[in-house]
């Protein structure tokens, strides 16, 4: 009789079992859900979480940071979601405390934590707008004004991107130590391809007869520092200048031999062409947000030195 019970019980634990493990797999599939602002942060998490973790980007493509408001249902994906890496964008210091409040237990990482932060400088238009562009590669964060705040751009170095993804993996770490082999894996990877990013970009940028480069909005400053450039802007705080200043900026485009004006996606192209057609010069586009990060960076380099060598 025992015999024949438990004869009867095989399929049943048989199936028990299969369950068990089956959710224990599942449990153990399940990535870490991750929220980032802006795109080349989705890439950065992505290279060290890898499978283990779900990534979505708050601007979207194609979206300014500066004027963008999240979608009521990245809102509501918010409940869902684990951790919130920020990164000093403008559309932050509006939405950040309702980012919070949306998800009490969600961790938030600043991945520039314990980072030298250059401030956020644009052209010196003055307050009748009428001033001249200024390089901007000299000024250091020591606390600012709301004019001239940190620059969030610190991706648009790959030196500066192996710091953060530091502070990524140990997060990663924190809240999924199961894995923790796996981050510190991507990682190091990732930073291996860093530095050979590094490397591309110094010989492509190394012995530039011109090292100044003319842009519409100020997002090179961390890439110009890096490799001995220097960025001139053109705007102010997201403002096209009046006529004198752009008068004077196309004048110091001359004094500089300035022949390519570089502008990204979002934002209007109207006083780079002016400046461009000025100086018999051209528009080129390049974009600060791009996804696909290091051939992206590649690409920048390549355009810089060959405006240069124009």
């Amino acid at each position: 009789m025992k015999a024949k019970l438990a004869y009867r019980l095989r399929p049943l634990l048989a199936c028990l079992i299969v369950v068990v493990f089956t959710g224990v797999a599942f449990a153990e599939s399940e990535p870490l859900r991750v929220f980032v602002s802006v795109l080349p942060q989705k890439t950065i998490v992505e290279k060290i979480g890898g499978a283990h973790t779900d990534v979505r980007s708050m601007v979207r493509p194609g979206y300014s940071p500066h004027t963008y408001d999240p979608t009521p249902r990245q809102i509501a994906a918010l409940s869902k979601t684990d951790l919130y890496v920020r990164s000093g964008v403008p559309f932050e210091h509006a939405w950040m405390a309702r980012i919070r409040s949306a998800n009490p237990d969600m961790q938030i990482l600043d991945p520039r934590s314990g980072m030298d932060q250059r401030l956020m400088k644009h052209g010196a238009h003055g307050d009748d707008g009428e001033e001249a562009g200024r390089d901007d590669n000299v000024d250091r964060h020591h606390g600012g004004t709301s004019s001239e705040g940190r620059d969030p751009h610190i991706w648009t170095s790959p030196l500066l991107v192996v710091q953060m993804a530091a502070n990524i993996r140990d997060k990663l770490t924190e809240l999924d130590p199961a894995h923790a082999q796996d981050y510190a894996r991507n990682y190091d990877a990732f930073a291996a391809e860093l530095e050979a990013l590094d490397r591309d970009i110094r010989l492509l940028v190394r012995d530039l007869p011109n090292r100044s480069f003319m842009v519409f909005h100020p997002a090179w400053g961390y890439f110009a520092d890096t490799y001995g450039l220097i960025q001139v802007p053109i705007e102010k705080e997201g403002k096209e200048p009046g006529a004198r200043a752009l008068a004077a900026l196309i004048e110091q485009a001359k004094r500089q031999d300035v022949k390519a004006i570089f502008v990204q996606p979002q934002f209007s192209a109207q006083s780079a062409e002016q400046v461009a057609r000025a100086i018999g010069g051209r528009v080129v586009h390049i974009d600060p947000l791009s996804a696909d990060y290091a051939d992206n960076l590649r690409a920048v380099a390549q355009q810089i030195a060959e405006a240069a060598q124009e």
